[in-house]
C-alpha cells in the first residue's frame, strides 16, 4: 500500500484548520460534545475535499454532510465553487450505482445453478467460504462511506484509497498533537 504523500497531508491540514476556524467563529461557547462533532466533521470534510470528488467515498462524505443544516456552511466554504458540482455528482452517483446493482442481482437470481449430489463436502465448504466472504464484504461496505452502492472491485479500490487518506489524517493529527505538547511543555 502506498504511503500518504506530504502534499495530501498539507492540503488536509490547511482545509482542516479552515474548517475549525469556521466552527470557532460561529460559536464561542461550545460544549465538549459540540467540539467533538465540529472537529470530526471538519476533519471528514477536509479529507473528502482533498480528493476533489474523484473518489466515491469522498463524494459520499460530502453528500452526507450536505444533508445536515449545521454542516452546509462548512461544506460550501471548504469546497468553494466546486461544492454544487460535487454535491450533484455524488447524488447522481448514488442513484446510478443503485440501478446497476439491482440489475446485477436480478441477472444472478435468474441464473441459479443446481448443485450436483457428487461431492457434498466440497459443496459445503464452498458455500461456507462464500458466506464468509459475503459477510466480510457487507462489513466493509458499511465501513467505507458510500460503500453500500459499490461493486466488489470498486469497493476494494475505494477502500485502499480511503485507508491511505485516513493514514494521512492520523499522521497530521499526531504531528499536531506532538507540536502542541512541545509548545505547552516548555
Amino acid at each position: 500500500m502506498r504511503a500518504p504523500s506530504s502534499v495530501l497531508k498539507q492540503q488536509f491540514l490547511k482545509k482542516w484548520i479552515m474548517g475549525l476556524q469556521l466552527f470557532g467563529s460561529a460559536k464561542q461557547n461550545m460544549s465538549i460534545l459540540e467540539r467533538k462533532k465540529a472537529i470530526r466533521l471538519s476533519a471528514d470534510i477536509a479529507l473528502a475535499s482533498t480528493r476533489d470528488g474523484r473518489t466515491c467515498w469522498s463524494r459520499a462524505l460530502i453528500a452526507n454532510a450536505s444533508k445536515e443544516d449545521d454542516s452546509k456552511v462548512l461544506v460550501q466554504h471548504l469546497l468553494a465553487p466546486e461544492s454544487e458540482r460535487l454535491k450533484k455528482a455524488s447524488i447522481g452517483l448514488i442513484m446510478d450505482n443503485k440501478r446497476v446493482r439491482c440489475k446485477k442481482i436480478l441477472k444472478r437470481s435468474c441464473c441459479i445453478k443446481r448443485v450436483r449430489k457428487g461431492a457434498p463436502q466440497v459443496v459445503l465448504a464452498k458455500s461456507i467460504a462464500k458466506r464468509m466472504v459475503m459477510r466480510r464484504t457487507q462489513v466493509l461496505k458499511s465501513l467505507v462511506p458510500g460503500g453500500e452502492f459499490m461493486d466488489d472491485i470498486s469497493l476494494i479500490e475505494e477502500t485502499l484509497d480511503y485507508i491511505v487518506s485516513l493514514r494521512a489524517q492520523v499522521d497530521v493529527m499526531r504531528n499536531l498533537a506532538k507540536a502542541t505538547e512541545v509548545v505547552n511543555g516548555k
